[in-house]
Order: C-alpha cells, then sequence, then structure tokens
C-alpha cells in the first residue's frame, strides 16, 4: 500500500514519524517532533473551526520564510485551504491574488502592519495574527483574531478536499490558479520520496521560499511524509549556507539553479564546515541546470546531483534523475518520477521517441484542473 493509499488521517500521514523523531528544525531552534507536529496540527484545526474556519473555506498566508510559514501550511491545510503568498508582494498584486482566490481570512505574523493587512481590511477580509510563544520548538504557534462566522464543515480536511492554492507564472497569459488536494499532495510527496530514497535518518536544508510548489513540496511535504526532518531557514542567502550546513547537518538540499550557482564560489572560503558536511545528494529543479554547473556542485561536495523538472499543476515532480546506479544525464530532466508522462500530436495520438508535440500527464498528483479556467 503506497503513502497515497493510506486511509486518511491528515495529521499521521503528514507526520508519520515516531513521537520524539525531529520533524522541524531551524537556526538556534530547539527541534519540533513529528508528534509535537501532530498537536500542533490538531490544535490548529480546533482552533481555526472555533474561529469560525473550516473546510471549503480559504486562508491566505502571508509570513516570511521559516518554520513557521512551513508548519502554518501544514497545520491550516488540514482545517481549511491555504494559499500561501509572497510576503514581498505590492498592494496590486496583493489586490488580485485575494481577490481571485477568494480568502475569507489571511494569516500574518503578530506584528505585521503592512500591504497585507491594509489590503485585507479594505477587502473585507478577516485578518489573523499568528504568535510564537517564547522559548517554543521551531514552528510551534498560536493563532489570534476574533470570530469570522461558522464555518461550512468542521474536523479534519478529507482527501478530496483542496489543501494548496497556487498561481501558475502567468508567463504566457493571465496566472491561472491551481487547486491541488490533499491527495495530490500526498502522492507528490510520497512520489519524490520514492525517488529520492527519503528516510527518518535524511535532513533537508530547505533554502526555497515556501509560497513556491517546489519548497512546499519537495522541501518539506516530501521530508515530512517519509518520517524525515526539514530545518527551515529565513530564505536563501549564499552568505550563510555554509553555516546552516554546518548547523543543520543535512543529508541533501533542493534549489534552482541559480542558488547553486551563487553557493558554488563560497565552497573555497569555507573549507571546514564543506569537509564536515555529509550530503547523500543535491536535488535541482524549476529551471534548467548547466551541465557545467552540476559537475562543479558533484566536484566539490562529493555527492550526485539530481536534477528534476516539475510544474504547480503536477504539485511539483513530473520527471527526475535517479540515484546512483540509477541513471543521471546531464541536460536532462530523466525519465518520469510518479505520474504518467508522454509526448502528444494535436489529434490526441501518442507520438514516439524523438517525434515533437505536446507533453501530457496523468497521475494522483495532478490537479484536476484550473479554477475559473479549465
Amino acid at each position: 500500500m503506497t503513502t497515497s493509499e493510506k486511509p486518511f488521517d491528515l495529521a499521521h500521514r503528514l507526520a508519520p514519524g515516531a513521537e520524539d523523531a525531529p520533524a522541524i528544525a531551524a537556526p538556534d531552534r530547539t527541534v519540533l517532533s513529528h508528534g509535537g507536529l501532530r498537536r500542533l496540527i490538531q490544535e490548529t484545526v480546533s482552533r481555526l473551526n472555533t474561529l469560525g474556519i473550516g473546510r471549503g473555506d480559504r486562508v491566505a498566508i502571508v509570513l516570511p520564510n521559516g518554520p513557521e510559514m512551513a508548519t502554518a501550511f501544514i497545520a491550516v491545510a488540514a482545517a481549511a485551504s491555504t494559499a500561501p503568498l509572497n510576503p514581498a508582494y505590492r498592494d496590486d498584486e496583493l489586490d488580485f491574488y485575494l481577490s481571485d482566490i477568494g480568502v475569507k481570512a489571511i494569516l500574518v505574523g503578530k506584528d505585521e502592519q503592512g500591504p497585507s493587512v491594509e489590503v485585507a481590511e479594505r477587502l473585507g477580509i478577516a485578518v489573523l495574527r499568528l504568535a510564537v510563544p517564547e522559548g517554543a520548538p521551531a514552528g510551534i504557534f498560536t493563532i489570534e483574531g476574533g470570530p469570522v462566522r461558522p464555518p461550512v464543515a468542521s474536523g479534519l480536511a478529507e482527501d478530496s478536499d483542496t489543501a494548496l492554492l497556487l498561481h501558475t507564472s502567468g508567463t504566457t497569459s493571465r496566472p491561472k490558479l491551481v487547486p491541488l488536494s490533499h491527495a495530490n499532495l500526498a502522492a507528490s510527496a510520497a512520489h519524490i520520496g520514492a525517488t529520492l530514497g527519503l528516510g527518518s535518518a535524511d535532513r533537508c536544508l530547505n533554502i526555497m521560499p515556501l509560497f513556491h510548489i517546489h519548497g512546499l513540496i519537495a522541501a518539506v511535504l516530501s521530508s515530512l511524509a517519509a518520517g524525515a526532518s526539514v530545518f527551515c531557514t529565513p530564505g536563501f542567502n549564499a552568505l550563510r549556507f555554509f553555516q546552516w550546513l554546518s548547523e543543520a547537518k543535512p543529508t541533501w538540499y533542493t534549489a534552482v539553479p541559480t542558488m547553486h550557482q551563487a553557493i558554488l564560489p563560497r565552497a573555497a572560503r569555507n573549507p571546514e564546515q564543506l569537509a564536515e558536511a555529509k550530503l547523500r545528494f543535491i536535488r535541482s529543479s524549476s529551471a534548467s541546470l548547466p551541465a557545467q554547473v552540476m559537475a562543479e556542485l558533484e566536484a566539490t561536495f562529493g555527492c550526485p546531483v539530481i536534477e528534476a523538472y516539475g510544474m504547480t499543476e503536477a504539485a511539483h515532480q513530473m520527471a527526475s534523475n535517479r540515484l546512483p546506479p540509477g541513471l543521471r544525464k546531464p541536460g536532462s530532466v530523466g525519465a518520469s518520477a510518479g505520474p504518467e508522462v508522454a509526448v502528444m500530436a494535436p489529434d490526441g495520438r501518442l507520438l514516439e521517441p524523438g517525434e515533437i508535440g505536446d507533453i501530457v500527464i496523468r497521475g494522483p498528483n495532478v490537479t484536476a484542473g484550473h479554477e475559473k479556467n479549465p
């Protein structure tokens, strides 16, 4: 039985590790265990239901990168549908995304008074505030705010409920809204975990933004679903990367090519941290990784680089190169890694290798369709 086929229990699906097994870590913070994360999920569901937010409701999350962003996404998704947004968005961008998604509430930091709050109040959206208790383990939070109105449905979300709402980049047209169910996310996390051979001894160093599908699913959910842990940084910083590498002691990290390229020149300046690093592999996705950069990463860190291909509509991973002794090919995204992937002609015929057509996919991780633009 695969992860995506297990009887549905969100708290245990997202944090299946042993009670005291590490789940969420962060710089200069004590570690949150899988047991602690399960309790946080249950407490957050209860709190949101009390405030009038439940299944079918949509909650935008506008928080800086870090452990609370990771756990807020997981815990809020257990009660409602989440929409993580870039905290650097301007007023007009926030107005578009909040309106297009149709959020019932927005979750911001306890002391936040910026554009996200101003726009939400102007649109009549309830503002909830996330507070971090002093001395609490990484990722622990409470939610402050007044009642909104009775939820449509209370309790833990179900497999078919929408867990995550993200917009496409809009490079070819107006950004499209992609709803992803809990089943989609669970399947994708399982696919990534299987591709990378993730287990309870693994730890991911996350430097990816957590308002993006890459960081949310590849770094956070795939780790937690495998009973592993993730070290949540406040965001990418090439100057601090090797410090985090030393503190976190990760077995892997995932990033976009520009991040890898920014990290490489710093390696020679951090020989001690580099010598101590015990990376099992490095993952790259979200853009094409130059073959020369792949070679330099492997020579510098002494581990394989696994390039993968993903998209929002597939809850991230579609294809991936394989860990040794499997095939890795520089300049290639590898073979399908979870969903079925094919090339199709305009008339619906599946094409043979070497023929040109449209890439099509299907599988348990694939969205049912764009919202408002199927």
